[in-house]
């Protein structure tokens, strides 16, 4: 009598493992330059704000437009999307590093405040930001539908999979493009972006195939320009939906700080060459090494309290930054040799905000199908986004003024070219972003109550 075999493990499709390697080279080339972005601009002399609110832009394109592109990506396949895609992100990055490149553009040795770049650079750098807006926009849905598409029964360990593989990619791209830039320069963060993304480009066109659709899954209905729009005011003609999104775009507000006042702080104010990308590691560091155990230790916490606690941290890790003002030293006090103490706790902000990301962001996605009434799951999820994109266009505009308008008021430049803040007005900065934090934790809690005492009709 023969031994009945053992049912054989069920594999992920070829396209998932090819989704995931495409993931790990696009965010690697994003997260290669996204740190230096407002330095970068500064030096170009795009003067106080415009470096920060054209970051804003670009973000806000990365997080809003997947609402099209996924529509188009569903008529013309995902792998024409991800060519186009890649093609788009490549020549954008190249546009990135053309000022220096191609036309020899000074760059300064710190991001200055007036404006003095020619209006022909600053229409390149925004054509540069809408091609990565563009291509970043398609990639979202492309892989992380391919990834849902192929997960089979094991949906939730290809999500954790490919969060983990997004976090790595982060990781890889900043310590790449740290090697490069102080070798070879500023610019050349660019070029990192360029070569994973002309390599994410290659393994699309020579191992990427269209995942196949799952027996079990009806066909998912052709949508036009028309339909998204009237989707989009069903979507956001619902007050509970909507009153959400307005709420919970605080968080990514305080978020978005991260790559907006907290690298001025550390360029014009706590060292001559801050390691920013080697500093922002700390947030996909804590993600890879803590997701697991927080999600074990809290997985049970309801949505909108995790929501709530995240929001809270993101707001204590931007108020920590008042410490080493008042410290014997101050800011710039050394830790050891090259790390000054303020930046030690610009990398603790960070690192707190990765704990608060992973209470928050998380669920958020939970939340938004458990909200959207049933049958709209789908197509409420596809908006979950916008938050991100809300949060990243006032952040960029408005993070340039908190550092600027109210952090660097009666600052002093010293000898060594760095700003000699007055602690009164830094404090206030540290407080406004702070207060965000908690207004937005509060509305969402009174938020709650008000959902729970009218609930959504049948």
């Amino acid at each position: 009598m023969q031994e009945a075999k053992a049912p054989e493990k069920e594999r992920f499709h070829p396209s998932f493992w090819t989704a995931n390697t495409t993931e790990l080279f696009e965010r690697g080339a994003y997260y290669a330059m996204a740190s230096f972005v407002v330095i970068y601009l500064g030096r170009l002399g795009m003067g106080k704000y415009w470096p920060s609110t054209l970051n804003g832009l670009l973000w806000t394109l990365v997080y809003f437009l997947p609402i099209l592109s996924g529509t188009i990506a569903d008529h013309i396949g995902f792998r024409r999307s991800l060519l186009l895609a890649f093609v788009l992100l490549t020549g954008g990055y190249f546009l990135m590093g053309a000022p220096v490149w191609l036309f020899d553009a000074p760059l300064a040795e710190k991001a200055g405040d007036t404006l003095t770049s020619p209006v022909w650079m600053s229409a390149l750098i925004v054509a540069a930001m809408i091609l990565i807006g563009i291509g970043g926009s398609f990639v979202k849905p492309c892989i992380s539908g391919t990834v849902q598409k192929t997960a089979g029964k094991r949906a939730t360990l290809a999500f954790a999979i490919f969060y983990m593989v997004i976090n790595v990619g982060s990781l890889c791209g900043r310590g790449v493009s740290y090697f490069i830039r102080t070798k070879f320069g500023l610019p050349y963060i660019f070029s990192v972006a360029m070569g994973s993304a002309l390599v994410a480009l290659l393994v699309v066109a020579v191992a990427y195939k269209e995942p196949p659709v799952p027996a079990d899954q009806p066909a998912k209905p052709k949508r036009s320009i028309l339909r998204i729009l009237l989707d989009m005011f069903l979507v956001l003609g619902n007050w509970r939906f909507s009153l959400f999104l307005l709420v919970n775009s605080g968080f990514t507000f305080v978020y978005s700080q991260v790559y907006n006042v907290l690298p001025l702080y550390l360029e014009k104010v706590l060292e001559q060459k801050p390691a920013v990308d080697i500093y922002t590691m700390a947030n996909p560091f804590v993600i890879v090494f803590f997701q697991l155990a927080v999600t074990r230790m809290f997985g049970k916490m309801k949505p909108i309290r995790s929501i709530v606690v995240g929001t809270v941290i993101i707001a204590a890790a931007m108020l920590i930054n008042i410490v080493p003002l008042f410290m014997a030293g101050g800011a710039r006090m050394p830790i050891i040799k090259w790390l000054p103490v303020g930046s030690l706790f610009v990398v603790l902000t960070v690192a707190l905000i990765a704990f608060g990301e992973l209470f928050a962001q998380a669920r958020t996605y939970e939340y938004i199908g458990a909200l959207a009434p049933k049958g709209q799951e789908g197509l409420f999820l596809g908006y979950a986004n916008l938050p991100m994109a809300i949060g990243a266009l006032t952040g960029g505009p408005v993070g340039a003024w908190i550092f600027n308008g109210v952090m660097c008021k009666g600052a002093v430049k010293n000898s060594a070219g760095l700003l000699d803040l007055q602690p009164t007005a830094a404090v206030w900065g540290w407080m406004i972003l702070m207060g965000v934090g908690l207004a937005s934790a509060l509305l969402m809690y009174a938020y709650n109550i008000v959902i729970t005492k009218y609930p959504a009709r049948a």
